[in-house]
């Protein structure tokens, strides 16, 4: 098996084999926390107004997602594992729109499948990606708008790629250098309170969930549902 480190919508565009997009600060925390709550499946969108016209033609129950980090309007939710934890999501489905994993999704037509990749779903998502026996595997940290490199979604590549080549890395050690990131300062700044203190602690819970969350492209659509192999 081959293994690929990429960084940003560039390097997504020309991800090939089995592409891991990650967005751990905060998309693809949230969208498992969602799946762990009830979801049933989730549609990714790269722009806001997509989610909001797919919405309008009845797909999704509800809509999911942040422009610099704040809900969109005529969202239900932001883009905050903390926020998504609280609510009852049994059997519904959402259209979630991020300006990083979402975008990355979108731009991995290249890929012949992708998953989402968090700390959350790590090793669930290294075992679902060693059962399809993949030659190739991108493994693309998405980053602060998709545009600039942060350590946590860097740090989440490596982190996975370790596992992948069968290495069991000191989360701990990957923890502290992550909390010590720039992009998460954000969170503890009383001045940006769409920024949840609770999201970081949510997103670096590593191997909270057993489940992959894998993407199926569906009518031009590319939805995520919850994937245990």
């Amino acid at each position: 098996m081959e293994i690929r480190l990429g960084s940003q919508v560039r390097d997504a565009r020309e991800s090939e084999g089995t592409a891991i997009i990650i967005d751990v600060f905060r998309a693809f925390t949230t969208a498992a926390i969602a799946f762990d709550h009830g979801a049933r499946e989730i549609t990714l969108v790269a722009e806001p107004e997509e989610a909001l016209e797919l919405h309008r033609r009845g797909v999704g129950d509800y809509l999911m997602g942040e422009v610099a980090g704040k809900r969109p309007e005529g969202f239900d939710f932001g883009n905050s594992p903390h926020e998504i934890s609280q609510v009852d999501l049994a059997g519904k489905t959402l259209v979630q729109s991020t300006r990083a994993g979402t975008v990355g999704v979108a731009a991995a037509a290249n890929a012949s499948d992708v998953y989402l990749g968090s700390f959350v779903v790590a090793q669930a998502t290294v075992d679902a990606v060693r059962k399809d026996g993949p030659e190739l595997v991108s493994i693309i940290a998405m980053g602060d708008q998709g545009m600039v490199r942060s350590d946590e979604d860097e740090q989440c590549g490596i982190y996975l790629r370790n596992l992948l080549e069968e290495r069991r890395p000191d989360f701990d050690a990957v923890k502290t250098l992550v909390l010590k990131g720039g992009a998460t300062q954000k969170f503890f700044d009383p001045d940006q309170p769409q920024y949840h203190p609770e999201d970081v602690a949510l997103a670096l819970e590593a191997d909270r969930y057993s489940f992959a969350m894998k993407i199926s492209r569906e009518n031009g659509l590319l939805v995520a549902r919850k994937h245990t192999g």
